[in-house]
């Protein structure tokens, strides 16, 4: 892919904005842009900031504090557990096979 930054148009709380983006990193700002557009309006919806410059600097702090928690959560260690998932399953799984074959023979 091209490393050369072309132009994106982006619309933020109804207003255009061009943004330079290289082809590798244009999925991550578009969903970077529906968020922060997402959390902007949400602001702008319950009425109490009125100016954009103020809902867009609302919106940066809830950001920036959902960003120091997710940081805080994997370095204190209560990351996700994938392989803990994984057993679970597998133990409900094989619960399930138990219970249900005595049912298949019934069929």
């Amino acid at each position: 892919m091209s490393t050369k930054p072309k132009t994106l148009d982006v619309t933020i709380m109804g207003r255009s904005y061009k943004v330079a983006c290289v082809d590798d990193e244009r999925e991550g700002l578009l969903a970077a842009v529906s968020h922060l557009d997402e959390k902007m309006n949400e602001i702008k919806t319950s009425g109490k900031v009125a100016s954009a410059e103020r809902i867009a600097v609302m919106a940066a702090l809830n950001i920036a504090h959902e960003l120091l928690q997710i940081r805080e959560s994997k370095s204190s260690g209560d990351s996700f557990d994938n392989d803990g998932l994984k057993r679970r399953m597998n133990s409900m799984q094989a619960l399930l096979d138990e219970v249900l074959v005595p049912q298949d023979r019934l069929l």
